[in-house]
């Protein structure tokens, strides 16, 4: 199961989503429906069928983020976090070849379209949380374990 937690900036990213497709996407392309199914047989348009599809991809997108929103938990930075990692913290890693790793820790619905955020269900994230600078962290892999180092942690405040 999904931890059920996101940060300020994810829940209002979600927010935000939720109200373009409410407000401007739905809308538009209730339009387009509504105009091209005064055109006739709707069996062979494509304006139609492309659209009302796409009216169903938003209305489920819609279902799904109301319900999320509604039951999601809101973490807030607080200092007594500061020098230990927890959710919502970004984490430097070294591992021993030297290479640097940079990530945050967020919830499963944040690490869509981030290059840089991790889900704290992840095995990295469980074996950062907690962690201070100059820690090990030792992360399980398939190929084995794999030690990394905490170089620095950081937590964005607002």
């Amino acid at each position: 199961m999904k931890t059920q937690l996101i940060t300020k900036q994810g829940f209002k990213k979600l927010q935000a989503e939720l109200d373009e497709l409410w407000r401007k996407e739905r809308p538009a392309v209730t339009k387009i429906v509504t105009w091209a199914a005064s055109l006739g047989d709707r069996s062979e348009n494509a304006d139609y069928q492309y659209n009302k599809r796409r009216l169903r991809e938003i209305d489920r997108r819609v279902r799904f983020l109301r319900k999320l929103l509604e039951e999601i938990k809101i973490v807030e930075y607080h200092p007594q976090q500061d020098g230990k990692v927890f959710f919502g913290a970004w984490v430097e890693l070294e591992d021993e070849e030297g290479t640097l790793l940079k990530v945050r820790i967020v919830g499963p619905e944040e690490i869509y379209g981030a290059k840089d955020y991790i889900s704290i269900d992840s095995p990295m994230a469980r074996a950062c949380i907690g962690k201070a600078v100059d820690d090990e962290v030792i992360v399980s892999l398939p190929t084995g374990k794999k030690t990394w180092y905490v170089n620095a942690i950081s937590y964005e405040i607002g």
